[in-house]
């Protein structure tokens, strides 16, 4: 269906190579190197031999077809649909992975979630997306830690979340944007229906593989106090913080961690995140993402639609793709929407929304 972004013998190729390398004397000196290779070697067959279990699932089925055919038996018939979905179903999900080729697609992901204009309300409706990108992490067994978080009165100005696992990047670089909604809000004693935004950044976690170059003399370092949860060390050390980019004017933040030493790692590991981003799309000259970013956290701008009142619906207006179970996608269901902006994404459509004439989404 996707044809052209798997090459099986490339990967065989690879594997080979690295598993010669694990053969090599002295390869476990350097522990930590040869944890980045076993773990190359991994992410390599976990895109191969999933296809080469469902080879060996057709050829079952094809024999237990051929089987339910001689004996007429509804039994027989009944096992080999069974088969069958189970096939197709897996057969899907193998097509979308292989849609994740970038050289990025199998890492970590920073994200990062800003409530829009609109006090309580904006901040509330942040909140919901964290829970529900944090329940979508716990769907798929990703570890999560929250890296960084300003609380609100209602719920969050800004959270940052690192999630961990393979392919996560990959599957959420299309949830990067402006994220709308639709309600009658709890906090309006009127039962007025509102509307509130709040944006959604994605951004890969580098590995050493990825050189990105950072002058001392283009960083100012800032430390505080952190505020908020963190039991009494938090509130009596400048243990907190802030990295901000000169030339870029791109800023980190990290309070979570006790030290202010981890502090510093994990603000250098989004700092890189975020310039390689900013780097490739200068590079590649598709500035859509980073434009995006610019643009106000309002109406017009955004990419998906949650639809609370007057009916329920969660419309994705890149893809058209939209659902009306919207409990289960605040619940973290939002594979569908990922699916479809890859698909799209491959198949080189149009994603700005244009076309989408539906005003009340």
């Amino acid at each position: 269906m996707y044809g052209g972004v798997f090459d099986s013998a490339a990967i065989e190729k690879a594997i080979a190579e690295k598993e010669k390398l694990t053969e090599a004397p002295g390869f476990w000196d350097d522990h930590e190197a040869a944890e980045k290779v076993m773990s190359q070697i991994r992410k390599l067959k976990n895109r191969i031999e999933p296809w080469k279990k469902i080879i060996a699932d057709m050829d079952d089925l094809e024999a237990m077809y051929e089987l339910a055919a001689e004996s007429g038996e509804q039994s027989d018939e009944d096992e080999v649909r069974t088969m069958y979905d189970a096939a197709k179903a897996q057969f899907e999900k193998l097509n979308i992975l292989n849609l994740l080729s970038g050289e990025v697609d199998q890492n970590d992901a920073f994200l990062t979630v800003h409530a829009g204009a609109g006090g309580t309300e904006a901040c509330d409706w942040a909140f919901m997306l964290s829970r529900m990108y944090l329940r979508w992490a716990e769907r798929h067994g990703y570890k999560t830690e929250v890296v960084d978080e300003l609380e609100a009165e209602g719920g969050i100005k800004s959270i940052t979340i690192q999630i961990s696992g393979d392919f996560v990047y990959g599957y959420l670089k299309g949830e990067g944007g402006i994220h709308r909604l639709v309600r009658i809000s709890p906090f309006d004693a009127n039962a007025r229906r509102h509307t509130s935004f709040a944006s959604v950044y994605v951004y890969p976690v580098l590995d050493d593989t990825i050189e990105v170059d950072i002058k001392p003399e283009d960083l100012r370092v800032d430390t505080y106090r952190a505020g908020g949860k963190g039991g009494q060390h938090v509130n009596k050390t400048d243990s907190a913080v802030r990295f901000t980019h000169i030339p870029t004017g791109i800023v980190v933040a990290c309070q979570t961690e006790r030290s202010q030493l981890m502090n510093r790692q994990t603000c250098m590991n989004m700092l890189k995140a975020r310039l390689y981003e900013y780097y490739r799309e200068q590079k590649e000259k598709e500035n859509s993402k980073f434009m995006a970013e610019k643009k106000d956290i309002s109406f017009g701008s955004q990419i998906r639609s949650y639809v609370f009142c007057p009916y329920t619906m969660v419309k994705d207006h890149r893809t058209r793709h939209s659902v009306g179970n919207i409990q289960a996608v605040m619940d973290g269901d939002l594979d569908d929407f990922m699916n479809a902006y890859l698909v799209a994404k491959w198949k080189g459509l149009p994603m700005d929304g244009s076309g989408d004439d539906d005003d009340e989404v």
